[in-house]
């Protein structure tokens, strides 16, 4: 059997899929949400590919007082819409951990030790760790017999080298207080980066390409050899390329000049730049459908948004390209990444002294597999990949209970 369960356990939600690892089939996926916040709601979906059942969908509200309860929601959702947790029992749990820090570069089989290391690494994310150990220690009350592993965002840019991760600050204090770059969106990249290999038919350790991760939260990434070497996301996720709510690269002196002059305090800096920033604050739309919608229709505070974000992701792409010293492929993934032509446009123009040359017709054809949307004389492959973070946690967890 290679069924996993994975879960991706946030502050107030519980997001899972149960997949066959072997046949790369989601058998069913869900979403438990407002857990803690009075009546919550639940979505269960139930793929009938390969399967004697139609695929269904059921919705319902639901009383999640804690992740606990959020469990109990899943498991009665397997148990009366399937499939059966009996018919098709997960050999292992897979969950998402967004902050490793410098400790976990793999998968790792949760100990008492590894949730130790968990919780103290919540100083680093604190949004997100303590949300992951809620969901690892519910999961583990409701699967006490198998194996639960942690699939670390940031284990996959550990390879970076102290040039890429150090930042110019004193060091002491940089070291008694963790601050480096981790990076995050590790396993799409990893996941993303070996798949374009396969669609180019070239071993990954051959390759040196820019993996953009375009969704809400957006990432890049280089990647030399199947390696990570430089990433965009920082000691947090704020860092890097514009995003649907996060400002990303900020002059530091700007959080002073707001302290000192508009009377913002730590939490109203974090509220400005995490959650009131990126294209909602410059064009009023999180969703960039919508921001391109209105730039379509002229409105020039959405046009200004989105020069924005192409014009950081541009600046990335060089900037890594001259670290890579030649770039094989550009590959896009993620909603944004997957799914916007325009954004693809606009963030390589001006590109073809670097050998990117897209071809227009096939960048506004629509496909779910990795396909070239750079024109075949084009020195540089530009490729959109899609991404699926879930799978590939169920992959890794299934490697590390097998070995």
């Amino acid at each position: 059997m290679s069924i996993v369960l994975v879960v991706n356990s946030g502050s107030s939600s519980l997001k899972y899929q149960l997949i066959d690892v072997e046949a790369s089939q989601t058998l069913a996926s869900g979403l438990v949400e407002r857990i803690g916040r009075g009546v919550g709601h639940a979505r269960h979906h139930r793929d009938g590919s390969g399967d004697d059942a139609a695929g269904s969908t059921w919705d319902a509200a639901v009383e999640v007082p804690d992740h606990e309860a959020a469990f109990a929601v899943m498991l009665e959702a397997f148990a009366a819409h399937g499939p059966s947790l009996e018919a098709h029992p997960p050999i292992a749990v897979g969950h998402r951990v967004v902050q490793g820090g410098a400790r976990f570069f793999e998968p790792t089989v949760i100990t008492p030790l590894v949730k130790i290391n968990i919780d103290e690494l919540a100083a680093l994310a604190p949004l997100h760790n303590p949300a992951n150990l809620e969901g690892i220690e519910a999961a583990q009350r409701a699967f006490p017999d198998v194996p639960h592993v942690a699939v670390f965002d940031t284990a996959f840019h550990q390879t970076m080298p102290p040039a890429a991760y150090t930042y110019a600050i004193d060091r002491e204090l940089a070291a008694k207080h963790r601050i480096r770059r981790y990076g995050f969106h590790g396993t799409s990249h990893r996941l993303v980066s070996r798949a374009a290999a396969a669609f180019l038919g070239r071993p990954v350790e051959e390759l040196r390409m820019i993996v953009l991760h375009l969704g809400n939260g957006a990432s890049a990434c280089a990647v030399a050899e199947g390696r990570s070497v430089e990433t965009s996301m920082g000691m947090t996720p704020l860092e890097g390329l514009v995003m649907g709510t996060r400002s990303g690269d900020i002059d530091p002196a700007v959080l002073l000049h707001l302290e000192r002059r508009a009377g913002l305090d730590a939490d109203g800096v974090d509220r400005l730049l995490n959650s009131q920033s990126g294209i909602l604050g410059l064009g009023g739309h999180a969703d960039m459908r919508d921001l391109v919608a209105a730039r379509d229709a002229g409105d020039e505070a959405a046009t200004l948004a989105l020069d924005v974000y192409a014009h950081r992701v541009r600046g990335y792409v060089g900037a890594y390209a001259a670290q890579l010293g030649r770039v094989d492929a550009i590959v896009f993934t993620a909603g944004v990444g997957e799914n916007a032509p325009l954004v693809r446009e606009l963030s390589l123009a001006g590109l073809e002294a670097f050998g990117v040359e897209l071809d227009a017709e096939r960048n506004h054809a629509r496909g779910d597999d990795a396909r070239r949307i750079s024109t075949d004389a084009s020195k540089t492959a530009v490729l959109v990949v899609p991404t699926n973070e879930e799978l590939e946690i169920a992959r890794q967890t299934l490697e590390l209970v097998a070995a």
